[in-house]
């Protein structure tokens, strides 16, 4: 713990200081995949899996749930936070737009929603649904030119369990 001290010698703020080399060993994942867009979604999954693997998550402290799509991501969300079994999950999905409005409506409900589900619950849900405006677009970040953005929301999953064990074991005592 580190503070910062204004002039007048009381504590400006305190900084928690948390490794940011997220280690998986005990913590324990649920991921949330959206069937629709599958090729992209799996493609999402293998790197959700393989960033586990590499932190040193164990597969018996990982679930994959399946879902229709990415409208349905935050209650399937909530339902695995809400368990008690799981420190994180992890939404992936994918919405392409099409030639009508309901892009927008997808992209908003799963957005919103995920987010509800974090703030609602203090579990941290990795956000990894694309919203890319083509076929192309998607691919790169499933391991093209973008890397794969269900690695990297996995690995910030990762992180936020990290710091919230960090921050509840270095409170200050009043």
């Amino acid at each position: 713990m580190v503070f910062g001290l204004h002039p007048g010698g009381y504590p400006l703020a305190m900084v928690v200081e948390h490794s940011c080399k997220p280690l998986g060993a005990g913590i324990r994942v649920a991921i949330a995949v959206a069937r629709f867009n599958e090729e992209v979604t799996e493609g999402l999954l293998r790197g959700a899996l393989a960033a586990l693997e590499s932190a040193g998550t164990a597969g018996t402290d990982v679930t994959v749930v399946r879902v229709p799509g990415a409208f349905e991501l935050p209650l399937a969300c909530r339902w695995l936070a809400e368990s008690g079994h799981h420190d994180a999950v992890v939404a992936l999905g994918a919405v392409i737009r099409g030639e009508t409005d309901h892009y927008d409506y997808v992209c908003n409900a799963a957005t919103e929603g995920t987010l509800r589900v974090t703030l609602d619950t203090g579990v941290p849900v990795a956000f990894g649904v694309l919203t890319c405006d083509n076929d192309e677009q998607a691919q790169d970040r499933i391991g093209g030119k973008h890397g794969n953005k269900g690695t990297d929301v996995t690995l910030a999953a990762l992180e936020m369990v990290q710091l919230r064990r960090s921050l509840a074991a270095k409170q200050p005592r009043g």
